[in-house]
């Protein structure tokens, strides 16, 4: 573990601009700008360095944690703080202790050959600020070097979203602005040929069948008609007393660092002025904000604005759970109806997309296969469930149970689950049944959508909507209840 003296020079250094020269390069790139601003993220992708920005710091900040200067900065620390005489008299075995991992070595040697036989009272002094000046650039060089290789790594990551984001641009359908952000998070897996084709096919698919579209956005729609005090999020402001850190405060020495601070001034610093020759370098250190002060740190008490989530009769948000789609991947959809129900997910997908909801996918038949498609790497995910083969038999009672394990957490409160099937299938039990009528009571909401006109209607009877779309009647969508 680094020492606190050693962790506030490698952060001091991380602080000095280095980081800023990197986020200023990136920022510039033309081709990272005219991407942005063609595709209207522009804002998006600064918001992505600034994220970026915020973890390379303690990346390049840990370059001091290896064993080479670990154990460096604890013998700078140790030396610094000798007298004339222990210094001169054990300085050859400390030179030894750095010669296969200090940079400062060789010049080490070369000092201490200037003053053999000499014993200048001032040389202990310049030797370690020597000494601490080749600590400062090694470490600034290490933290140079993994800050390019991560500038590297995030320059590559934003051409390969832009990528994405430019194939994306003939999938999705327009009116999606306020999804842009999510989507830019999902865009980092590199989509295949295939991958975009089987999206894009889905989408037409959508354009064509507008009753699909439809039952989405009313789907979409009625997580917002809840009212429940509990779910409203409107955002408000009140000035509160709050506490937090500060440098002024003076409750704890956390360390030392480099300023001009005479009152936080190191004991040590003071030798200068003990000898007329050093006095010039004090007083250099002292212009130069160079000086070894305490970095002291403590507590104060502000008045602050800040954020509240309190219900405002003005304009209230509802928090809407996520979508749990789930699909009936047996051998009786095959064919156009396991078109429409692919189709039906990918089109709440963008739904939850532009409201910052989450949508699970679970295709079931003999077993069952859970697709999450808004997370991360959800892209490649949507391209996995779209390009699935229906097979097998329908079993709908343990995807009943799953969605209704998922639904009793508390994330899933204000929740949609939609069940996209034939309904060829006997009637629940009446302990699901039970189950079901729990969860309604809890702002969740149970969906059918079903793809023939065979359905069970005993089956859809315990669902608070249900949808009829033939295939075979292009475009014909029924509102049973």
């Amino acid at each position: 573990m680094l020492g606190a003296d050693g962790l506030n020079l490698a952060l001091m250094i991380a602080d000095s601009g280095i980081i800023d020269s990197a986020m200023n390069d990136l920022v510039a790139r033309s081709q990272v700008m005219a991407m942005a601003e063609n595709r209207g993220i522009k804002n998006t992708v600064k918001n992505h360095l600034v994220k970026w920005r915020g973890g390379v710091k303690k990346r390049i900040t840990k370059v001091c944690e290896t064993d080479r200067f670990h154990q460096e900065l604890a013998l700078y620390q140790e030396v610094i703080y000798w007298d004339e005489s222990q210094f001169f008299s054990e300085i050859q075995t400390v030179v030894k202790k750095l010669e296969w991992h200090s940079a400062f070595y060789m010049q080490a040697r070369r000092l201490l050959e200037k003053n053999k036989g000499v014993n200048n009272p001032m040389f202990p002094h310049y030797f370690c600020d020597q000494w601490y000046q080749s600590l400062c650039e090694a470490i600034r060089q290490a933290q140079l070097t993994e800050l390019e290789a991560n500038k590297e790594k995030v320059l590559k990551d934003l051409y390969q979203r832009m990528e994405t984001m430019k194939n994306m641009d003939k999938i999705t359908t327009e009116g999606d602005e306020e999804s842009v952000g999510r989507l830019w998070d999902m865009a980092s897996a590199k989509l295949s040929k295939t991958d975009l084709t089987v999206m894009k096919r889905h989408a037409e698919l959508l354009q064509k069948h507008k009753g699909l579209q439809e039952i989405a956005e009313k789907l979409g729609r009625m997580a917002s008609d809840v009212n429940d005090p509990d779910l409203n999020k409107a955002p408000t402001e009140e000035l509160q007393m709050v506490e937090e850190k500060s440098d002024e405060a003076t409750d704890d020495i956390v360390g030392i660092h480099e300023s001009d601070d005479l009152n936080k001034l190191l004991p040590n610093e003071t030798m200068f002025l003990a000898y007329p020759e050093l006095e010039v370098v004090f007083y250099k250190h002292l212009a130069d904000k160079r000086l070894m002060n305490y970095r002291v740190q403590g507590k104060s008490r502000t008045l602050r604005k800040v954020k509240a989530h309190k219900p405002d009769n003005a304009q209230v948000d509802i928090e809407k759970g996520p979508f749990i789609v789930c699909i009936d991947a047996s051998g009786s959809m095959s064919g156009f109806p396991e078109q429409c129900a692919k189709a039906m997910a990918y089109a709440l997908m963008q739904i939850a997309l532009a409201e910052d909801r989450e949508c699970y996918v679970i295709l079931f038949s003999t077993e069952q296969i859970t697709y999450e498609l808004t997370r991360q790497d959800g892209l490649r995910e949507a391209s996995d469930f779209l390009s699935y083969s229906f097979h097998g038999g329908t079993d709908l009672e343990p995807v009943l149970m799953k969605s209704i394990e998922l639904m009793s957490s508390g994330t899933y409160k204000n929740a949609d689950m939609v069940v996209v099937s034939d309904f060829i299938a006997p009637k629940q039990s009446e302990e699901m049944l039970t189950k079901v009528e729990s969860l309604k009571q809890n702002k969740n909401r149970f969906h059918a959508i079903s793809l023939s006109k065979y359905g069970n209607p005993e089956l859809m009877s315990m669902f608070d909507h249900c949808w009829s779309y033939h295939p075979t009647l292009v475009g014909r969508m029924m509102r049973k209840w």
